[in-house]
């Protein structure tokens, strides 16, 4: 665990100071020049031929202003990419393309074979930036941490809910929801992590007793997850930064979507000119190229960004003391009894404990037993002497659980153990997150 003595969050002031040295080189002229061309020939497409409501519903949102949350427009164009690569699968292509019989037909075919796969490329490079993205901030939080059985079970928790967002999604896809249905799923999933964090900092609901339980997280991380996405927070300057030119990439990704859908639809009628897909290639090659150069910027700066800095740099001073053991004494021919309630199944029983060795190598006997509402014991962890052990199990009954300390076959001598037990309920989801996502 790195010490935290001295930290406190980063502020949005610092944060500035910061990202002073790191200027985004402007977008290509090319954005807005393209993104210009799209919006004139839409018109003519739909001049011909009348919209559906869905292809209305999506001109309308190519003409708003995209979201101001840094993430969130990630999300949004993830969601247009995978959206353009659908409509660009070979059994969607106009008649004319799937089957090509004039040199035309045939370079048209060519060109959105090359849109595709620069479309995949870029949105490849996407997840990996995300997935990159979550990982660091993973890592932050996991560094100071105290690295015992508490980090291993918060890993588990994380990693158990991330397999249910996961199946969820899966679930969705497989009876046939939408793209559309798919990303507003991803997004609510990630408006959730965000509240579990700001919860995890402000300790509320569920979170009360896990942060009871982690007495040895320094406050300083607490306040670092409840803060950083405050409207007026640390983030809140990356989107001052850098959400200009993203919001630009968003709309232009909005538009080449558009511009996909009515040149498929509207091909056979004869309405679609070699020179629009021209334009389609370079605007979907610009987008690429501004993007991905886009995300590899800001991964660098990320990647170098401090999130918890001294207290000298930021005007002030906290720390704490993070070693929360405690030492038990068992008397020669006795034991000791630590009796946990647990009131949620998937709720995780843990203990690390090591017997204070003096001239003799001492042990002593260890088990855990499940008591149900009647008194009826079930023994969960078979005794056995040890001179220090760790551990944990996920409950599946509700109930009382205790751990006992044998040391009731020593005649002489007094053991003392160096020990901390607990109970960590399991991570809810909130429900009305399931109803409502959060901007």
């Amino acid at each position: 665990m790195a010490s935290t003595d001295g930290l406190v969050p980063i502020t949005r002031k610092f944060l500035a100071s910061y990202y002073d040295k790191y200027p985004f080189p402007p977008l290509s002229d090319d954005v807005s020049r393209l993104c210009s061309e799209i919006r004139s020939i839409i018109p003519d497409l739909l001049k011909e031929s009348p919209p559906s409501s869905e292809e209305s519903s999506l001109v309308d949102e190519a003409g708003c202003q995209p979201p101001r949350k840094v993430d969130e427009n990630m999300w949004k164009n993830r969601e247009q990419l995978e959206e353009i690569l659908f409509l660009l699968e070979k059994s969607r292509w106009p008649r004319a393309l799937q089957q090509p019989s004039t040199s035309d037909d045939r370079e048209l075919a060519i060109a959105f074979v090359s849109i595709h796969d620069k479309v995949q490329k870029t949105l490849k490079m996407l997840e990996a930036f995300q997935s990159k993205n979550s990982e660091r901030v993973l890592n932050i939080v996991m560094t100071y941490l105290p690295q015992d059985f508490r980090a291993t079970l918060i890993l588990q928790q994380r990693e158990r809910s991330e397999r249910n967002k996961k199946a969820a999604v899966d679930a969705l896809v497989s009876s046939g929801g939408t793209i559309r249905e798919k990303y507003a799923l991803l997004w609510q999933q990630q408006v959730d992590r965000r509240r579990q964090l700001a919860q995890l900092g402000s300790a509320t609901g569920v979170y009360k007793t896990l942060v009871k339980y982690l007495v040895g997280v320094p406050e300083v991380l607490l306040d670092f997850v409840r803060q950083i996405n405050d409207d007026d927070g640390p983030m809140e300057e990356q989107r001052h930064r850098y959400g200009p030119p993203l919001y630009s990439l968003t709309t232009m990704i909005l538009l080449v979507r558009v511009f996909v859908l009515l040149s498929c639809r509207r091909f056979d009628a004869g309405l679609v000119k070699r020179h629009h897909i021209t334009v389609l290639e370079q605007a979907v090659d610009v987008y690429s190229n501004e993007f991905i150069r886009f995300i590899t910027f800001l991964s660098e700066v990320l990647a170098n960004s401090p999130f918890l800095i001294s207290a000298k740099d930021a005007g002030a001073l906290d720390g704490r003391n993070n070693d929360d053991f405690k030492e038990i004494s068992v008397a020669a021919g006795s034991s000791h009894e630590v009796l946990l309630s647990v009131e949620s199944i998937n709720s995780y029983i843990a203990w690390d404990f090591s017997l204070i060795q003096g001239k003799m190598s001492l042990d002593i006997g260890f088990s855990v037993e499940y008591i149900n509402p009647s008194g009826q014991k079930t023994l969960i962890l078979p005794y056995r002497r040890c001179e220090s052990d760790q551990g944990n199990f996920c409950t599946v009954m509700t109930g009382d659980y205790k751990l006992v300390w044998d040391n009731s076959y020593s005649s002489f001598f007094k053991k003392v153990v160096r020990c901390k037990v607990d109970c960590i309920p399991p991570v809810v989801e909130p429900a009305e997150s399931r109803s409502e996502v959060e901007g």
